[in-house]
């Protein structure tokens, strides 16, 4: 009893003392002091310590340093611009604390990030692992990036190609893959591209890979397997049909038709296709209907405040279209890669990164080009096989060929053949041998940080070196072999072979071919100064001083392709809402004769964010709104195609024309080229005025630029500028210099406007995004004789032909029309307008037809729409393109002598059909007339293309809890899915190469 009374007394005094122990603790104040530090252990002035639980706020001082009393175990929430806010709990051990950076908030621009709100000289960017998320891709520059963002759509602002560096340094962008990728950022105005000199004229695509981390080491996985299904096929005519509209153009042409209507009906039977060919090219014996694609992909990525370290291993393999037969039954697309990147602190002042990245690339293919055959052989030349079993019993001499021969198929068929195609893509994919394509690239970039603050403060100093070295060529084990003819009988009242003609001869040398082999390297070097300080906390100065240049050799070409400049940047804000730039940069080119190989070129910018105005405060739906213009002057010698184009040409040769004296051998001396000593560089004129808004709550944001530029003294050689006596046609001489001429003008917009609402569970995100790009050619060197042919005041892209006017009826309309030029023409023939009245069809009635654009167009747009309910997120991608057109001038509708016949010729004009034609007269001759640029072939490129579905589930936290899984994801997709447009059929097909694909693909992504 006494010890229960114990024990109860006891529990009274622990209830007594522990409370009274932990509100002592509570009420217990603790000194902290230290540093917080930023990047490269730089000390952050103006950081905030907050503890909310106290109601304390202190500020570090200009060196970093914060001293302040707070009860211990409370939270501190540390925050600084442009880093991270973290949270730390207050004990007596903290001291120095490191901030990492807001990468969310940066964007990188030439040779620096920059807080995304103060962008302000023509850029675009995206977050790639936030795309990622809901709209897998394998490629860095897919279609997603026009339906993302504005000003790109495959050109920045229709510059042409732009200058796409990794890390910095020019490379290709399929060396890199979009999980390797941080960030893409899109410089495209003047001001923005400027600093990176001559070779960035036109416009800059900056791909960043992605960095390490302070954190636990991270695994994320990723697994993909994926089905490319034909969109279309091209459709060509049967053997049987193709002789009788092939007949057709024998009677046209005034000629005895060839194929007799008993040969016609026995290809049209089909009874026996070994003596009767009839070869689709595209059928599913050749052709799969669908092939697969697999992708692995592993990440890595951790470190501590020494080093951080991001690392990713992918390997891709894509099987082929081509159907199992053969050697194409061992061709493949494989493709391995390692990247690594390390960011390593050396010491409080020095920092240093390295990254590299290493990819093999190994690709087996058949030694023939089967996709050329398909479209141009003809189905009933030879059968690809001859079966064995038809020939003729008692045959020995036929068996005797069989036994001689190497190469027998599946043990029943010999490889088929005629005199006119002895060798064939069937034969070669046999017996033909295979070749490989080997692909290795190698990449190291390293670069060194320096703070240099105790000399002045806010300055840094920072210097890139990388190297690039890749390598590739081809293998070929290349066999000969032969073909066989067959020759047929049916006395025995069914087809057989009586005798076998042979081709060709069958041998493996074993000689292992190396072709193709090139090289190509590139060696890039930066260094800056960089000066960045707050003064009063309003007042923002950076400045960059920089030297930097890079050199790009190749196989095979002398000179290496350089760029070479300085380049200085000036900046200022005034509490982020008056901003002023200046970029310059002082360009070098080796392509120009001495005293003309340098230029300067200036460029600025303005910003105002209006919304941090008093009268704009009451307008509570206005969250930000920032104006901006930029302009400047950008000197290139980006088109000037080749070296010493600036000096003449004299060569002396042998055996030539004349002789300058009598009795020598007959020597000349050759003038191929003028000299111009003042040859230098073109120069990018531009002005660009831009809006940044965001409405109701940032519900609704809007980015649009708005640029006019001018490209002048673009480089040409113009005869029509000098005397005619300045060119002669024999002996062949000319006199012409290079000269700065011709001047291009664009003017245009872009924008990118996104829409976010959350509906009850249901988050929606709307993004609509478009160019528009006007090009004009407002200064060229021309004579045509009709002003209505002058180039000047048209497109840069503009297409030029005949205007057609239906087709010559009979002999009186040919008779009663102007005199063609362009060969002998027939009723059923194009007709064309004279469009100068000289009663002459020729060159001079060629016009200006419209805006040149396949794969491009004045606009194109792109739209974007996400759903997220749960864990489900639905993402969907439009994109599109209005205002171009194209010529259907490739041989799926140019077709006349011996051409293949595609379905196109079902409406060929003949007298019975010559008032509902539409396709000319068919010819077994040529026809120069019908197969030229004209309005007749001319179609619209306006389409819409449902690019991309995709569904993902994310697995919630709570069913992962008991896994080794943080985070697990399945998504499956649709890409290249549909094209809506007047002239689908065109558009979706592929003469020449393999079809065009749609794409699904089954996913899942894990992380540890």
């Amino acid at each position: 009893m006494r010890y229960i009374q114990l024990k109860i007394v006891l529990c009274f005094v622990l209830f007594a003392i522990i409370p009274a122990k932990i509100f002592a603790q509570m009420d217990q104040k603790i000194n902290l002091s230290g540093i917080v530090r930023g990047v490269g252990g730089k000390a952050l002035e103006n950081a905030t310590l907050t503890n909310k639980e106290n109601n304390i706020t202190v500020t570090t001082d200009e060196t970093g340093s914060y001293s302040m009393s707070v009860a211990a175990d409370t939270n501190i929430e540390v925050s600084a611009a442009g880093y991270a806010t973290i949270i730390i709990k207050a004990t007596p051990i903290t001291n120095d604390i490191n901030l990492e950076i807001d990468e969310s908030n940066l964007v990188q621009i030439a040779f620096k990030k920059e807080q995304r709100k103060d962008l302000i000289a023509g850029v675009s960017y995206i977050n790639l692992p936030e795309i990622l998320a809901k709209n897998y891709t394998t490629y860095s520059l897919d279609g997603s990036s026009t339906s993302l963002i504005g000003g790109f759509n495959g050109t920045l602002w229709g510059m042409g190609e732009a200058l796409i560096l990794v890390d910095g340094v020019p490379r290709n962008a399929s060396t890199v893959l979009s999980t390797e990728i941080d960030q893409i950022t899109f410089l495209k105005g003047v001001s923005a591209v400027a600093l990176y000199g001559s070779r960035a004229a036109k416009g800059v695509i900056y791909i960043t890979t992605k960095k390490g981390k302070v954190q636990k080491q991270q695994i994320s996985t990723r697994f993909d397997n994926g089905v490319f299904i034909a969109k279309s096929m091209p459709e060509y005519l049967g053997s049987a049909e193709y002789m009788h509209y092939y007949n057709q153009a024998r009677v046209n042409d005034g000629l005895d038709p060839t194929y007799s209507s008993e040969t016609i009906y026995n290809y049209a039977s089909g009874k026996n296709p070994y003596r009767y060919a009839d070869v689709n090219y595209y059928s599913p014996d050749y052709v799969k209907k669908f092939y697969f694609n697999y992708d692995a992909n592993i990440e890595i990525t951790g470190g501590n405040e020494t080093a951080r370290y991001y690392s990713v291993v992918n390997f891709t393999s894509q099987q082929d279209p081509l159907q199992d037969f053969g050697e194409a039954a061992n061709n493949n697309n494989n493709r391995f890669n390692v990247r690594g990147n390390v960011d390593v602190k050396i010491s409080d002042r020095v920092s240093a990164t390295i990254g590299a990245n290493a990819i093999y690339n190994n690709s087996r293919g058949v030694n023939t080009d089967y996709w050329s055959g398909a479209a141009t052989l003809r189905p009933y030349l030879f059968s690809p096989l001859v079966p064995i079993s038809m020939i003729e019993e008692g045959d020995d001499a036929s068996m005797a060929v069989v036994k001689n021969s190497n190469y027998i198929i599946d043990n029943k068929y010999l490889l088929g053949g005629t005199q006119l195609n002895p060798t064939n893509p069937f034969a070669s994919i046999y017996a033909g041998g295979y070749n490989t394509f080997t692909s290795r690239q190698f990449q190291f970039n390293t670069g060194v940080n320096i703070e240099l603050g105790d000399i002045v403060k806010g300055l840094t100093f920072r210097t890139d070196l990388a190297v690039d070295y890749a390598t590739s060529y081809n293998q070929s084990y290349n066999n000969s072999y032969a073909t066989y003819e067959a020759k047929w009988n049916t006395y025995a009242g069914f087809d057989q072979i009586s005798s076998l003609t042979k081709y060709g001869k069958d041998a493996k040398d074993g000689i292992e071919n190396i072709s193709n082999s090139a090289f190509a390297q590139t060696i890039a070097f930066s260094g800056q100064f960089n000066y960045l300080r707050k003064i009063n906390e309003k007042h923002n100065l950076s400045g960059m001083l920089i030297a930097s240049g890079f050199q790009q050799g190749q196989s095979e070409v002398y000179h290496k392709t350089s760029n070479a400049n300085i380049g200085l940047n000036l900046s200022y804000n005034f509490n982020q809402k008056y901003y002023a730039e200046f970029n310059g940069a002082y360009v070098h080119s080796a392509k120009f004769a001495e005293g003309n190989r340098g230029a300067f070129s200036p460029t600025a910018s303005l910003g105002w964010r209006l919304s941090q105005e008093d009268f704009m405060k009451e307008l509570t739906a206005v969250d930000d709104l920032k104006l901006t213009v930029s302009g400047g002057v950008l000197n290139t010698d980006l088109d000037v195609t080749n070296y010493y184009m600036y000096e003449s040409i004299y060569s002396q040769t042998d055996g030539a024309w004349f002789s300058w004296r009598d009795g020598a051998l007959n020597r000349s001396t050759d003038v191929r080229r003028g000299e111009n000593l003042n040859l230098s560089f073109a120069k990018r004129n531009e002005i660009s005025f831009g809006l940044e808004a965001a409405f109701f709550k940032k519900s609704i944001t809007l980015n649009s630029t708005f640029f006019m530029n001018k490209v002048t003294g673009n480089v040409i050689q113009p005869s029509s500028l000098y005397p005619n006596y300045f060119v002669t046609g024999w002996p062949n001489t000319s006199f012409l210099p290079f000269i700065n001429y011709n001047d291009d003008k664009r003017t245009g917009f872009d924008f990118d406007l996104r829409l976010n609402k959350k509906v009850g569970s249901v988050d929606l995100a709307l993004g609509f995004t478009g160019t528009y790009v006007h090009t004009e050619a407002i200064k060229r060197a021309e004579l045509f004789e009709d002003s209505y042919q002058n180039r000047t005041g048209k497109p840069l892209d503009a297409l030029w032909g005949l205007k057609s006017n239906g087709f010559f009826m009979d002999a009186l309309d040919i008779a009663n029309s102007p005199s063609q030029t362009f060969g002998q023409v027939k009723p059923g023939d194009i007709k064309y307008i004279d469009q100068n009245g000289d009663g002459i069809i020729d060159n001079k009635d060629e016009v200006y037809l419209g805006k040149a654009g396949w794969a491009g167009a004045p606009f194109t747009f792109g739209i974007n729409f996400t759903s997220k309910w749960n864990n489900f997120t639905f993402f969907t991608m439009f994109t599109g393109q209005t205002g171009a057109y194209a010529m259907k001038n490739n041989s799926y509708f140019w077709m006349d002598g011996e051409d293949k016949y595609s379905v196109n010729v079902r409406n060929s004009w003949t007298e019975e059909t010559k008032e509902t034609a539409t396709y000319p007269r068919l010819t077994s001759l040529n026809s120069d007339n019908n197969f030229r640029s004209s309005d007749f072939w001319m179609f619209s490129t306006n389409r819409i293309n449902l690019s991309k579905v995709q569904l993902t589930y994310d697995f919630p936290k709570k069913a992962l809890q008991k896994t080794f899984f943080s985070e697990l994801s399945i998504y499956a997709l649709g890409s290249n899915l549909l094209t809506l447009s007047e002239n689908r059929d065109v558009m979706e097909l592929n003469i020449g190469s393999a079809p065009q694909n749609r794409y699904y693909n089954l996913g899942l992504k894990a992380l540890f």
